[in-house]
């Protein structure tokens, strides 16, 4: 007689382990998030930190990465548990006149930076090459249109984390020049700053780059972006898979948080141990930080900070003009996405247009880039408080969380970052009232 094999039943097989977390493959949104942070004139900032003030503003990097953090990861949060944008839940849950002023003024505020963006840019492709800077203005901000109205955001977001590998030269920077270790070590763990006004705008000015309102609504967006993108649901709605998916968005919030701070931190190092050390202590813009670099650290040190700022600049562009356009077109009720072609989305996609071409106009009129970049930080300084308010208030909202409101902890940092912007923005006007 022939014994044939039994089959296997489900119960008897071999059950199958469960995919390895890795951490690296969570870093998205929260990750470009992060390094569009660093754009041209947020490398200005810290560039003039390093070179007017040495040291003593490196503990202003270290001291905002924990508020940073966990308000873009509260933020990210709201999006994926409700499926819907910053701009979309305060319009459910605040007078439409209210969520309207707030994006106004945060379009404005993006097109003033976007003009600053682009200028710095063009100024240092022209170092580069020594072609005149006006063509790369152009020339840039055509091809971050381009991109975002005709490259799918599956394949555009790639492109993207691709780009934030660029912000490693000025950590190249740094380890190609001199730095008196110890002094760093003390000017972070004992801050000690002259209490000056300049020292104190520099304080606000460092802290208002660092926490600004349209890196709230970015990486918000985009996270409704991935969760479309996965055909997946939101998780108020679907509760399968919320702890993963949680871990996913600390990781990439703080994973991408500290990456932007490691970044600026080696910006403002590198300058001051160059350009400071050596009495250069007068810095406007990014483009001039990287030419003053060029006699005290060599040609190499030049090219890299001066081809960072251009990449960083192609990362920020689509994400200060993202972020407006998402905001806008949640506001008024109009198709909004980087995955949906022209045709699909066409306010949208009009706003970007629209943002970038008035920013070209202004780089291409008597308005002086700084100028713009100043009155960009006035308005952000008028939006980030109300804005950070009302995304803490969402965030304990259960017709926006469900049972997913946020944490004890993270509540608690989320209004200490409210309370940290609120000084930093009264510091900010009490500056321009007394100067």
């Amino acid at each position: 007689m022939i014994v044939l094999p039994v089959a296997k039943t489900p119960q008897h097989a071999a059950p199958k382990k469960p995919p390895r977390f890795n951490p690296l493959a969570a870093l998205g949104p929260g990750l470009i998030t992060g390094a569009a942070d660093d754009d041209p004139s947020g490398i200005a900032t810290y560039s003039q930190a390093g070179a007017q003030f040495g040291f003593q503003m490196l503990w202003t990097v270290v001291l905002t990465y924990p508020f940073m953090a966990v308000f873009q990861l509260i933020c990210a949060e709201i999006a994926r548990v409700s499926g819907h944008g910053l701009a979309a839940n305060m319009k459910l849950s605040f007078p439409i006149t209210v969520v309207r002023s707030v994006v106004i003024l945060l379009l404005l505020a993006n097109t003033l930076n976007i003009a600053a963006d682009i200028a710095a840019m063009g100024e240092a492709s022209a170092l580069v090459t020594g072609i005149d800077s006006r063509f790369f203005t152009v020339g840039l901000s055509l091809t971050t249109l381009l991109l975002q109205v005709f490259v799918p955001y599956r394949r555009y977001v790639h492109f993207l984390k691709w780009l934030t590998l660029s912000l490693f030269a000025y950590v190249g920077v740094v380890l190609m020049i001199d730095v008196p270790w110890g002094a760093v070590g003390a000017a972070v763990v004992r801050p000690s700053f002259p209490f000056t006004t300049a020292a104190a705008t520099m304080i606000v000015a460092v802290f208002g780059t660092t926490i600004s309102p349209y890196l709230f609504f970015w990486q918000a967006s985009q996270e409704v972006e991935e969760i479309a993108l996965k055909e997946g649901r939101p998780l108020k709605f679907d509760h399968h898979g919320a702890p993963s998916e949680f871990r996913r968005l600390r990781i990439d919030s703080w994973g991408g948080m500290a990456f932007s701070n490691v970044i600026a931190f080696a910006i403002m190092l590198g300058t001051a141990a160059t350009l400071h050390a050596h009495g250069q202590t007068e810095i406007t813009t990014a483009a001039q930080a990287a030419q003053a670099l060029r006699p005290l650290a060599g040609d190499f040190a030049f090219a890299l900070f001066a081809l960072g700022i251009i990449a960083t600049g192609m990362l920020a562009v689509p994400v200060l003009d993202g972020s407006a356009a998402y905001a806008l077109s949640e506001t008024m009720g109009w198709p909004a996405g980087l995955e949906l072609k022209l045709r699909q989305a066409r306010g949208f996609y009009a706003v970007i247009g629209i943002a970038i071409a008035a920013a070209v106009v202004l780089d291409f009129s008597p308005v002086n880039p700084i100028t713009a970049l100043f009155w960009s930080a006035v308005v952000n300084g008028v939006v980030a408080v109300p804005v950070m308010i009302v995304i803490m208030l969402l965030s304990r909202r259960r017709s926006v969380m469900g049972v997913y409101t946020v944490k004890r902890l993270h509540r608690f940092l989320g209004w200490a970052a409210v309370l940290l912007m609120t000084i930093a923005s009264g510091a900010m006007f009490g500056t321009l009232i007394v100067g």
